[in-house]
């Protein structure tokens, strides 16, 4: 057979890799040109790249070239061809046109030239004409314009060849899989999978990079799961030399699979993504060497019988998923776990906002230039060495809670720490079995030790409670040193991990003020939302404990709803909502702070900001001018506010009656308004009760942590009337 002429398209910045990869497979002629590289062979050579390339994206036939300064030239060179030595009578077809023309800028309607041409010929010539079929065509026919000229070709493909048929589906921000391909033939994985090398991606999601690595280390060809390719009803198709290289792959495919020795292993926090990745790896048949566990980046450790190897990830980049700023602890995180678990490994972290990249601590030896769709990114390449212990700055220093050690033990202090044992027993158990990370372990339950002890973790967060008037100012402050002496050694955590506060009666915002400057975030997971609280810096940690209950009870009812949040603090309502399936969010506050933070709390989560949707502004003149309607929507207002920003005070005893009045009008017929505050002499406008229909919740939303002070807030759940 001649030497026919080929296209292979792909991704920009793999020109160099698929010319490589074309000629190992016994391409001719092979040049590189932007997104793609032109070659020549026999019809097997074109076969063998629509099995076997990990990289292209297509493999085209050239037809020929044609002159498209005109659309009647466009439409005459088209004519040209003699279509049926492609199509029959029964055969359907569909046109993928690229580019423009000086007489076409619309790729649609160059599409239609094209198909009028080829319709027209096969009329007039034979009397017949085939039928379109966008969806599912027996042949697609490319036409790619440039200027003056243009490439008529054959789709041999089909689908493009990065959908392999193991991923029936993706997650928030998918990774195309020859794009997948090329960063592990980037990272040098050909090579260490030779010597035994383990592969590990601790954010794996639906699992693309490790299917990718398991299927080059089994030798398992990119193409041999797929349904069907282009050429099936082609009717140039040779199906000989097809089978031929049919059964090469597949007895490939079984000696790969027994010979293969690498460990490959992923790790992915959210359940359901894992169990899609661990489905993905079994349309594979690749469960045996690949293992795909359900854990937190927080927690990744790997087993130390692991050979060292490549830890390879594609972190959220903000494209899509959450702006920069809030992914900065997101890579801070990697970096440390990486610099942890694995050192003497190496890295490669794949990014679209190569910024991030310094947040995690070390100096790449090596960068590659790649597109992920239209959007430039880089492939950086790491040796991971062990943490280097270094002096912190001033700044930076750990806040230490200032606790005296305590000498002596009076009846008191013993007394109030077998209140926190017992309290541990049965409110720490409930806690274990609720999925709940942070929770109220006392609260003043001994009015003589006067503190309020919240459990993040394996920290504690101690707020004193201003004591009367009637209390010895002396006599209080012993007996907070005795608490603060205790609480260490009957929690059993180390005295750095108490942070300690004083709280008193706020007026205006000053609760939301800083007390600190230490900026150290940590991470908590709330019944399967990942959140971020900061327990030195403000007097409040970012999450109120008290409003458990309500933020689970908007998780439940958020599915398919548009979610509203009226002064959203740090957005962990709007956390649960989207988790629980809302449709859109929107959260609305007057502090950068606060709107950054939620920023973070949902990127922590996956979320994208595409339908979560942030904005700062004092809420009632917000709600006055939005137009939008919703479903489910949580007012939680201070209980009164002078903040500079504001024009004016806000009273919530004053000024609630209104603001829900101007929620209930965004509110839609059968859609739920939970209206809530801490305010502990609280009236409800009556007005309110008489246009809605109102009903208290407050004890359904006080948890069994918050029952020692089940007056804490109130609660009222608002609906129009029928």
């Amino acid at each position: 057979m001649s030497s026919i002429e080929f296209f292979a398209s792909c991704p920009k910045g793999l020109e160099y890799l698929l010319a490589q990869e074309l000629k190992q497979l016994g391409a001719q002629t092979v040049q590189e040109t932007v997104a793609g590289v032109s070659f020549s062979g026999d019809l097997e050579v074109a076969y063998r790249g629509c099995m076997w390339s990990r990289l292209a994206s297509r493999i085209l036939l050239r037809l020929g070239e044609i002159n498209s300064a005109t659309k009647e030239q466009l439409y005459d060179g088209v004519k040209s061809f003699e279509w049926d030595d492609h199509l029959d009578s029964n055969s359907s077809f569909r046109i993928d046109f690229t580019g423009s023309t000086p007489d076409i800028n619309h790729t649609r309607f160059g599409a239609q030239v094209v198909k009028d041409a080829i319709v027209d010929q096969l009329r007039d010539e034979h009397g017949w004409r085939p039928s379109v079929n966008a969806s599912n065509p027996d042949l697609r026919i490319n036409v790619h314009a440039r200027g003056e000229k243009a490439f008529v070709s054959i789709d041999l493909s089909g689908q493009s060849l990065h959908q392999r048929g193991y991923r029936l589906e993706a997650g928030s921000a998918p990774l195309k899989e020859n794009l997948a391909a090329a960063l592990l033939v980037r990272a040098g994985w050909q090579e260490k999978m030779k010597t035994g090398a383990t592969l590990v991606d601790p954010m794996c999601g639906s699992g693309t990079l490790l299917i990718e690595g398991a299927m080059m280390m089994a030798d398992i060809a990119p193409g041999l799961m797929r349904a069907r390719f282009g050429f099936d009803r082609w009717m140039g198709h040779v199906p000989k030399i097809w089978m031929n290289i049919l059964e090469e792959a597949r007895e490939r495919r079984k000696v790969g699979l027994a010979s293969a020795e690498s460990r490959i292993v992923g790790f992915e926090g959210l359940s359901s993504v894992a169990h899609r990745a661990k489905s993905n790896l079994e349309r594979m048949g690749l469960s045996r060497l690949v293992s795909v566990c359900q854990q937190e980046l927080k927690d990744l450790r790997l087993d130390a019988d692991l050979p060292t190897g490549l830890v390879i990830c594609n972190p959220p980049y903000g494209e899509r998923m959450g702006d920069e700023a809030s992914l900065v602890y997101l890579y801070q995180h990697l970096g440390e776990k990486l610099k942890q678990s694995c050192p003497g490994w190496e890295a490669a972290i794949f990014t679209g906002t190569p910024a991030l990249v310094r947040s995690l601590g070390m100096g790449p030896k090596k960068t590659y230039s790649l597109f992920n769709g239209a959007l430039p990114c880089k492939l950086f390449l790491y040796d991971i060495r062990e943490k280097q212990e270094q002096p912190l700055s001033a700044s930076a220093k750990p806040t230490k809670a200032n606790i005296p050690s305590v000498t002596y033990r009076s009846e008191g202090a013993t007394m109030f720490g077998n209140r926190l044992k017992k309290n541990l027993r049965t409110i720490g158990k409930w806690a274990r079995k609720s999925k709940i990370q942070c929770y109220r372990l006392y609260d003043a339950d001994m009015p003589e030790y006067a503190v309020a002890v919240d459990v993040y973790g394996d920290w504690v967060h101690v707020q004193e409670y201003a004591a009367p008037a009637s209390i010895n100012e002396e006599k209080a402050k012993e007996r907070l040193l005795e608490a603060l002496g205790v609480i260490p050694e009957t929690l059993e955590i180390p005295r750095e991990h108490v942070v300690f506060k004083q709280r008193k009666r706020q007026s205006g915002t000053s609760q939301y003020s800083r007390v600190d400057e230490v900026g150290r975030m940590m991470e908590v997971e709330e019944v399967g939302c990942r959140l971020l609280v900061n327990l030195h810096d403000y007097l409040d940690t970012g999450l109120f404990l008290d409003h458990r209950q309500m933020r689970l009870r908007i998780q439940k009812e958020a599915k398919g709803k548009k979610f509203l949040n009226l002064f959203c603090y740090t957005a962990t309502a709007t956390v649960h909502a989207a988790v629980g399936g809302a449709s859109t969010t929107t959260s609305v506050d007057l502090s950068n702070t606060y709107l950054d933070w939620g920023r973070k709390n949902l990127a922590l989560n996956g979320l994208s900001e595409v339908r979560h949707r942030f904005e700062r502004e004092d809420c009632l003149k917000w709600i006055e001018r939005d137009k939008n309607d919703y479903d489910l929507i949580f007012i939680d207002p201070p209980t009164f506010s002078n903040s500079k920003k504001f024009e004016g005070v806000f009273d919530v005893q004053r000024d609630h009656g209104h603001l829900i009045k101007l929620a209930m009008r965004r509110l839609n017929e059968g859609g739920t308004l939970y209206f809530s505050n801490n305010f502990r002499r609280f009236k409800l406008d009556e007005k309110v009760a008489a246009e809605f229909e109102v009903k208290e919740i407050s004890g359904q939303t006080v948890d069994k942590d918050f029952q020692r002070r089940s007056n804490i807030h109130r609660s009222w759940m608002i609906c129009h009337r029928h």
